[in-house]
């Protein structure tokens, strides 16, 4: 039988360093994870890139569309000598042509009908005129409004009806209610 006392001992103390083989692994996840967050970091700065480039050219599309309309405004007034019929016809093309681009854009008008009900998501009220119609209908556009996919980029310019007051108050109102 050997002496327990003349084998070294291979248990290692507690607060001495690991050696070479246990710190290879920790290198290598070091390694992983800084090549994880210096992708992370590529990706933000692409993606930011992007985005830049997006914001700066995302008028690309409707400046295409509306170049023909510029050529044409040129060419109505480089006509000195057309007359008054030609140059309307000119005008009213390049009109066609603009609302065209704005059909492609996804630009629609925003023209209310008279009579037809007040929307405030829509319409902005310009004047409120004693009528006999309806109170809150529109009777008169003074400049269409405009929308972009649904979204109001303009509204419409109106005047609407309100309630025609008579001798005894605002109908509307209760504050000229007799109390019994």
């Amino acid at each position: 039988m050997s002496d327990p006392k003349s084998q070294p001992d291979k248990v290692l103390p507690e607060n001495s360093p690991p050696g070479p083989e246990a710190a290879r692994p920790l290198d290598e996840q070091r390694d992983a994870w800084l090549r994880a967050l210096a992708d992370t970091e590529n990706a933000r700065k692409r993606a930011q890139a992007d985005i830049a480039q997006a914001r700066k050219y995302a008028a690309e599309r409707i400046v295409e569309e509306l170049l023909p309309v510029m050529d044409s405004l040129e060419a109505a007034l480089g006509a000195a000598g057309a007359s008054p019929d030609a140059l309307r016809a000119g005008v009213e093309l390049t009109q066609r042509q603009l609302r065209q681009a704005f059909e492609r854009a996804g630009v629609a008008e925003v023209n209310p009908g008279a009579g037809q009900r007040f929307d405030p998501h829509r319409h902005q009220a310009m004047a409120a005129v004693e009528a006999d119609q309806e109170p809150n209908t529109v009777l008169a556009v003074m400049q269409k409004g405009y929308t972009l996919h649904d979204r109001v980029v303009r509204p419409a310019l109106v005047t609407v009806a309100k309630a025609v007051e008579n001798g005894r108050g605002n109908p509307i109102s209760d504050s000229n209610l007799e109390s019994n």
